[in-house]
């Protein structure tokens, strides 16, 4: 791969945008200024290595995995309409590269939310064949009972699905507080099991995908790339 193709291949740009960061001196590897778009990238173990683009330093991903701790008032959309995207949370070179949303979260839910440009990591995470479990927090605006407990972990039918919908644990932590783990990803899921047992939502985070806990490092709108570790937890139902 030529740092021409290195650049393209991060989203910095059209193939000539990509030349021209180079030839006027904007990519450094290893703390070394490179001019020539031509030239090889450098081949490293695990396929991974450092590079700076105007100062900025950047680490290469042949495959883009990322986590991101989403604020309420973004919409999981591109084309968002009544609140901002959460793209605009992300740097410009992401976003041209495509990396899209695994799954969606609701605007004013918060928490984990992983984005991908590999195709198939995103459908397997996507698909309900695939049960990958979700843990959310979820605050209500009635105190919980044990029946509403007892009826989520049962099933509730919602009106698209004839097929009840089930929560794989139900963890009460304090009178209008649930932790609620899922294995689907229905619309507005949580919101509508817990209006079927005759409560409300009041605030909505998700705080595991898969293995995966929402990092602690991760400031409230910040993201990162996920380490092979984690991808692996994510992963791993």
């Amino acid at each position: 791969m030529t740092l021409e193709q290195l650049l393209f291949s991060q989203g910095f740009g059209t193939r000539k945008m990509c030349r021209l960061l180079i030839a006027d001196g904007h990519l450094a590897i290893g703390g070394e200024i490179q001019t020539d778009p031509a030239q090889h990238a450098p081949q490293v173990a695990g396929g991974t290595f450092t590079f700076s683009v105007r100062g900025q330093l950047w680490q290469y991903h042949a495959k883009a995995y990322l986590a991101l701790n989403k604020p309420s008032g973004y919409e999981c959309s591109q084309k968002s309409k009544a609140h901002p995207s959460v793209y605009t949370l992300l740097p410009s070179p992401l976003r041209t590269r495509d990396v899209q949303s695994v799954g969606r979260l609701d605007q004013d839910t918060t928490g984990l939310l992983l984005f991908s440009d590999d195709g198939q990591f995103i459908h397997k995470m996507a698909s309900p064949k695939h049960h990958v479990p979700k843990i959310y927090e979820v605050t209500t605006s009635e105190e919980l009972t044990d029946k509403q407990v007892t009826q989520l972990l049962a099933g509730v039918v919602l009106e698209d699905s004839p097929v009840p919908v089930i929560a794989l644990a139900c963890e009460r932590l304090a009178p209008t507080r649930l932790k609620m783990t899922l294995a689907q990803g229905k619309y507005h899921q949580v919101k509508r099991m817990l209006a079927a047992v005759g409560n409300h939502v009041r605030a909505l985070h998700r705080s595991q995908i898969g293995q995966l806990a929402l990092p602690p490092d991760l400031a409230l709108g910040a993201w990162r790339f996920l380490t092979p570790n984690e991808l692996a937890m994510v992963c791993r139902a």
